[in-house]
């Protein structure tokens, strides 16, 4: 009966997610299939734990947080700080060949320590930055494929969506560790994005242009930039001396933004804002929708005793702990082609918590590993979210970018490795805080 109950629910999820049912649905109507199905003798009592887990999955305090960040995303996008972040940028790393590359990733990594969002960092990067790289002599492909990587690493780079929706779904793990532990893999991914970024350029010559173009001002843009810089150091700063927490981070965030774009930079005008918080409120409304049903599917799953044997059989493989993880990593790094990294959280966590028990495994660590292996599908095709939004904006498709995104898989890959194989670069600095 297990069996069945099993083919069902994934069959059941996969069937409808290659049909086109929007994942939320797909989630929702295999975990109620196959709660319908162990309570045949009195279906309406067993089917009352529907309603239950969809209200449950979303009534945690620390989820509060998550429609914040999302709107703190949207408020910068309008205050106009990416503009400024890039001038700072560039007047840090120069003008010549290759270094635009490097001043979009500077600048994802600051907005990363704003919104937390992949694809709202991707879309303020395109509008700031792909008119430069064409004007520089940047292939159009290439730029997107650089703006699309780059973006990624906002889901390492605390306040993450991820990692808060990480940290409520497994027990004993708080979302200022989840934060801490992001921060070191966050700067290595993008020194190994770097990398590739930079020397593609040289070898193609893209950015000859820019050498005749003035080198803007340090201190002029340092200044500019200065009210940017601050909201990361506002939202962690205030979060590691208890100012705060996340949730009241990610409010006063707003707060900030909206000051900023309104009276600093004068981008928001008062009729602005029902747009901007329209804009937050449909994004999360569709997250938590996604994590409701989500819960209908992580109860069925835990509930009739589906998880126990994946643990037993992780357990008494013959592949090891190396060989697990490293099998683990490969399948997320797959479904991460096709799925957003919200809807991979909420299926996967629960089906590898058991795992995790009977590994031993640092959840943090593995936490942020899992993270990783979602930051490299969000651009690797044919589904990667940050790139078709950088791909949209710069007028090509994301078939034009294969030649360019192997290297930037390879490299993000290369830091994955890394993390995998030295844990302390992401168990480090919780550890030092205190955390």
């Amino acid at each position: 009966m297990m069996i069945l109950h099993a083919l069902v629910l994934f069959g059941g999820f996969l069937l409808l997610a290659v049909l086109g049912v929007p994942i939320a649905i797909a989630l929702g109507l295999s975990g109620t299939l196959v709660i319908a199905l162990a309570n045949l003798d009195s279906i309406w009592f067993g089917t009352i734990a529907v309603p239950q887990n969809f209200l449950a999955s979303i009534s945690k305090y620390p989820l509060l947080a998550l429609p914040m960040f999302v709107l703190v995303g949207s408020v910068f996008d309008r205050a106009g700080v990416a503009q400024r972040l890039v001038a700072l940028a560039t007047a840090v790393v120069g003008r010549g060949i290759g270094t635009l590359p490097l001043v979009a990733i500077l600048v994802a990594i600051v907005l990363g320590g704003i919104s937390g969002s992949g694809a709202a960092s991707s879309a303020a990067l395109g509008a700031v930055m792909l008119g430069a790289m064409a004007r520089a002599g940047y292939a159009p492909a290439f730029s997107a494929t650089v703006l699309g990587s780059a973006a990624a690493t906002d889901i390492l780079i605390p306040p993450s969506i991820a990692l808060v929706i990480y940290s409520v779904m497994v027990p004993g793990v708080s979302v200022l560790t989840m934060f801490a532990a992001g921060v070191i893999p966050g700067l290595l991914c993008a020194v190994a994005l770097a990398a590739p970024a930079f020397m593609l350029s040289r070898r193609h010559g893209f950015g000859a242009a820019e050498k005749s173009l003035p080198r803007p001002s340090f201190w002029k843009s340092l200044r500019e930039a200065s009210w940017g810089l601050a909201a990361p150091v506002l939202i962690l700063g205030g979060m590691r001396i208890g100012l705060f927490t996340p949730t009241e981070a990610a409010a006063v965030a707003v707060a900030y933004g909206i000051l900023i774009g309104m009276f600093v930079h004068r981008t928001i005008r008062p009729r602005d804002l029902p747009g901007i918080l329209l804009e937050g409120a449909e994004i999360s409304a569709v997250i938590m929708l996604v994590m409701a049903c989500a819960g209908v599917f992580a109860y069925s799953v835990i509930t009739l005793g589906l998880a126990d044997p994946i643990g037993n059989a992780v357990r008494d493989s013959p592949l090891g702990d190396i060989g697990t993880l490293i099998g683990v990593l490969l399948i997320l790094l797959v479904v991460g082609m096709f799925l957003d990294g919200v809807s991979i959280f909420l299926i996967f966590v629960p089906l590898l918590t058991p795992m995790l028990r009977a590994l031993s495994w640092d959840p943090v660590w593995f936490g942020i590993l899992l993270t990783m292996c979602v930051a490299i599908g969000q651009f690797t095709p044919p589904m990667a979210v940050n790139l078709m939004v950088s791909c949209r904006l710069a007028g090509v498709s994301v078939d034009q970018t294969l030649p360019w995104v192997s290297w930037f898989v390879l490299a993000f890959g290369i830091a994955v490795a890394a993390v995998v194989k030295w844990p302390d670069l992401a168990l480090w600095l919780p550890r030092a805080l205190g955390l």
